[in-house]
């Protein structure tokens, strides 16, 4: 958080080793400071905005060490001063006492907000990791599942070949950053790599160039491959949606039977741009469907 978020760090001498947030949610102490500790959300993290320092300069020195001693002594993960405030120091010195990491930050307290919260959504969203492959295309976040060898990476490479990015093969670590969104993104070990049996492994960013790769990216549909079954229905029209779930999101899926003589990145390509089409308010089958209507309504 201190390298991402550029915080100044007011208590050198407080090892931050193995030090953790466990809350994605952050808190303004204004009641706390004026000595209300009900209800004290302690797991967060503690902004101190201008309005709070103000208050605390108008109280005497009396009347702050108390609310110092109470603040800091109940555990809260750091603090951090934004709007170009900075604590006093008794409020240092207590901080060091119950070893309680202290942090400046420049930006005004609204700002600062909307990115602490944004960043430790990411960080802390619950996640979980499957096996597949997540590329953009079109901008449109296409998550390829399917059995093992089945061609998830070959279709990922044709992808690429035709201008789109990796994002990640073989293994997608899934966060769920809100009610609505999935973001899927790479495992360190494997970031940027493709596994292609009867070759080995690709370097995608070293052969074919940074634009070709990304490191993060909502998922916006989930593309099954299968083997063909002569004996089963597909969707031939796509006038109802089907869905998979992650996380309790629930993603839009299709399930392409697999042939000899398929282009999958074609297929992928049509059906990334039709999601896209289908967001901004037009759905090819339902204005078939009505075209049929009223035709068989003019018959009659």
């Amino acid at each position: 958080m201190v390298e991402k978020l550029n915080l100044k760090n007011l208590t050198p001498d407080i090892d931050l080793t193995g030090m953790k947030l466990a809350s994605p949610e952050i808190n303004r102490p204004a009641l706390q400071l004026a000595g209300y500790f009900a209800h004290f959300a302690t797991e967060r993290v503690q902004i101190v905005g201008y309005v709070e320092y103000t208050y605390l300069q108008s109280r005497s020195d009396e009347e702050k060490l108390p609310i110092y001693e109470k603040f800091f002594s109940s555990n809260v993960p750091c603090v951090v001063y934004t709007s170009r405030t900075e604590p006093e120091p008794a409020a240092l010195e207590m901080a060091n006492k119950y070893k309680v990491p202290v942090f400046y930050s420049e930006k005004k307290t609204s700002n600062f907000m909307a990115a602490i919260i944004g960043w430790l959504n990411v960080q802390l969203a619950p996640r979980i990791s499957i096996h597949g492959v997540l590329v953009d295309v079109y901008g449109e976040g296409v998550l390829i599942m399917g059995e093992s060898g089945i061609g998830k990476s070959e279709a990922a490479l044709e992808l690429i070949k035709r201008g789109h990015r990796l994002v990640t093969d073989d293994v997608v670590e899934i966060h769920k950053v809100s009610d609505e969104t999935l973001v899927g993104r790479s495992p360190e070990i494997t970031k940027h790599f493709i596994e292609l049996r009867g070759i080995g492994i690709v370097d995608v960013k070293t052969l074919f160039g940074v634009e070709c790769v990304k490191e993060t990216q909502q998922i916006d549909m989930v593309i099954k491959l299968e083997d063909w079954d002569k004996d089963k229905e597909y969707d031939r029209l796509g006038l109802t949606e089907e869905y998979t779930e992650f996380l309790g999101n629930k993603v839009v899926c299709h399930s392409l039977p697999i042939r000899p003589g398929r282009n999958l990145a074609i297929i992928v390509e049509t059906a990334a741009v039709n999601n896209r089409q289908k967001k901004m308010g037009y759905n090819a089958a339902q204005e078939l469907y009505r075209r049929v209507q009223e035709s068989m309504a003019r018959r009659k």
